[in-house]
């Protein structure tokens, strides 16, 4: 039988292959980000306008994008290793925090003009919103969570924690904030009303806890941690480790899509790990995509279904944010 017989035969016996819609993730596009060099940190979406905004730490620089086009809109300059980035969409004001010099800085979210600043400590970090408060918290120095009013851009209160703050979650239903402290191997629990930590549970079964996730509806915390690679997760109310799975290395972000029951790990190996919850106690990595080297970093866009990752220029590789399609 001649040779493309036998490839309709196939294909009618068992399909055309499998097609990108049909896998958890696919690539969409890339947008890229001319002139930025040097490592990139965090991202914040801005759901009123669907813009972008990314921490170009090595440039000293935030990028805007617009994902409703897929261009590069703008680059504000003069910040000092930016790392930690979120958007308060209702007070239309984006908070930047600054490694070099510990800055905190408010930017109006359409004009992207600078508001104002304040230094709660050195090595200013994460950032998160929380909406019903108004106001943002950040994590700094060696190291505290610090509580400011997303309008004015004054500091309403401090919690100590035992080290550097890396990835905190807010609880929505709740008061308490969830800390990764990686140099003191312990996730901090928070109360936010008072500014105070209630409790510490030991993070024992690997080390390294940088990025972190909450699934708050089943009670469960997504560790992700680097020595060695894995993902651990956690019952939030006594810090019980239930489950954990190896990932992909050097990771700095993941995130939980609530409604298809499942976690995007990203890590500076080059890979990007999909892993499926059946139950809230079973974990099954079900894809791993190659991205690129140093490609740690992204955000993860519920309303959009899809995922935004940075990838940083190195070698003939250009700095971009590449576009991924969540199914």
């Amino acid at each position: 039988m001649k040779p493309l017989i036998w490839v309709a035969v196939l294909v009618l016996a068992f399909g055309a292959g499998p097609r990108a819609e049909d896998a958890p993730v696919s690539f969409l596009n890339s947008i890229e980000l001319p002139g930025v060099e040097g490592r990139i940190d965090h991202l914040a979406y801005d759901s009123r306008t669907q813009r972008l905004f990314v921490a170009a730490l090595g440039n000293d620089s935030v990028e805007v994008l617009d994902t409703k086009t897929g261009t590069h809109l703008t680059s504000i300059s003069g910040f000092a290793e930016p790392q930690g980035i979120a958007v308060a969409p209702d007070a239309r004001i984006v908070t930047v925090a600054n490694r070099r010099n510990g800055l905190v800085e408010l930017l109006n979210a359409d004009g992207f003009r600078r508001g104002p600043s304040l230094r709660p400590g050195r090595d200013a970090d994460n950032v998160r919103y929380d909406p019903d408060a108004q106001r943002f918290y950040v994590g700094f120095g060696s190291g505290g969570i610090a509580a400011i009013d997303a309008h004015d851009g004054k500091l309403i209160g401090q919690a100590p924690v035992p080290g550097h703050p890396e990835s905190f979650q807010l609880e929505h239903g709740g008061t308490r904030i969830f800390v990764n402290v990686p140099t003191a191997n312990v996730l901090a629990v928070i109360d936010r009303a008072a500014m105070t930590v209630t409790k510490t549970f030991p993070v024992s079964a690997a080390r390294s806890c940088f990025p972190m996730a909450f699934d708050e509806a089943n009670h469960r915390l997504f560790i992700g941690c680097r020595q060695p690679a894995k993902l651990l997760v956690l019952d939030s109310a006594d810090g019980r480790v239930v489950a954990s799975v190896d990932t992909v290395q050097d990771t700095d972000d993941l995130f939980y899509d609530a409604a298809r029951k499942r976690l995007y790990v990203s890590g500076g190996e080059g890979f990007l790990d999909v892993i499926a919850e059946p139950t809230p106690n079973t974990f099954t990595r079900i894809e791993r995509l190659t991205t690129a080297p140093g490609a740690r970093t992204g955000v993860f866009v519920a309303d959009q279904s899809r995922l935004y990752l940075a990838i940083p220029h190195r070698d003939r590789q250009r700095a971009e944010i590449r576009v991924y399609d969540v199914h």
